[in-house]
């Protein structure tokens, strides 16, 4: 998935403008009037990737474009991550393992996972281990991978799980299971 950070930063340290981003993205043979319109609609869209807005989505094409325009490597505008939608836990006890492993190196992170006495690390673990997966699978060196981002959202009431425990003078009060969505980002050293 395209970084919007490193795309900001790459194009700041070129000196290019998002101008002439999108002239790099735009297809030469275009008529010129739909050529205009292509270029206008390529502005808003790369100023939303910068600004972390992936509306719409972008494709490899236009990865490859912009690296083509930034003259790097594809492999430095992009971070692989990894997500898991409505893990049976409550989030608060899932960041406390995320929090372990932010910002080190993916091995290291591993270890950490490994050892760690908590029933999220497990979860946690095998996001992780699919995050170096993607990035394995775009041949990326995964000796240089650590951990950009970390972080888990609340997903909600884990749906089945609403109950009622008693309580003193007949009453009953109610209780819920949550549930959360773990997101891991790598990306290269």
């Amino acid at each position: 998935m395209l970084s919007g950070n490193k795309l900001k930063q790459f194009r700041q340290t070129m000196g290019l403008s998002i101008e002439d981003l999108a002239k790099a993205m735009v297809q030469p043979n275009l008529p010129s009037d739909k050529r205009q319109a292509r270029m206008k609609k390529l502005r808003a869209t790369v100023k939303n990737w910068e600004q972390g807005l992936m509306r719409p989505q972008p494709k490899a094409d236009d990865i490859v474009a912009l690296s083509k325009a930034l003259d790097i490597n594809q492999q430095e505008l992009v971070v692989w991550s990894a997500t898991h939608r409505y893990a049976p836990m409550a989030p608060r006890k899932v960041r406390l393992i995320t929090d372990l492993i932010r910002g080190r190196g993916v091995q290291d992170a591993l270890d950490v996972l490994k050892f760690a006495n908590k029933r999220a690390a497990v979860m946690v673990d095998k996001v992780l281990r699919s995050a170096i997966a993607n990035a394995d699978e775009q041949e990326a060196d995964i000796e240089d991978l650590y951990v950009c981002e970390a972080r888990v959202d609340e997903g909600g009431v884990r749906q089945g799980t609403r109950r009622w425990r008693p309580k003193d003078r007949g009453r009953a009060v109610p209780f819920t299971r949550l549930a959360s969505h773990i997101r891991i980002s790598v990306d290269l050293e």
